[in-house]
């Protein structure tokens, strides 16, 4: 059964799915099950991954890499930045060359999380 929020991607041509709706069945591309995402919290190597969120005034900063920032090169690269505030989802798509960075600037809220997804190491969260 597939949960609200969960990160799927296809094996075979890379596609990526965020679910929207809750179902009973499991997800297919390519002929195949997708599989499923899960998000890692904790990093253990030099490079970072786990989001860092930063309330400034009407802003929410989420960095990826609290005191190092993750790599924006081309082949490795952090290709969105995805907010949740008391429910309401915000993202940030991001390209080679860009800060490894988002600013949302949208009400504080009481339940607050962030998860972005490297193109080589998964999906990343900070609950």
């Amino acid at each position: 059964m597939t949960k609200r929020f969960e990160v799927y991607k296809c094996d075979i041509c890379g596609n990526i799915i965020e679910v929207l709706h809750e179902g009973a069945d499991a997800l297919v591309c390519c002929g195949q099950p997708m599989k499923k995402l899960d998000e890692q919290t904790a990093d253990t190597s030099t490079e970072k991954h786990v989001p860092f969120i930063k309330r400034e005034g009407d802003k929410y900063i989420v960095k990826v890499g609290e005191n190092t920032a993750h790599p924006m090169e081309e082949k490795h690269y952090i290709e969105w930045i995805e907010l949740v505030v008391d429910g309401v989802v915000y993202k940030k798509f991001l390209n080679p060359g860009d800060a490894p960075e988002a600013v949302f600037e949208v009400p504080e809220g009481k339940e607050v999380w962030a998860r972005e997804y490297c193109n080589i190491h998964g999906l990343w969260a900070k609950r």
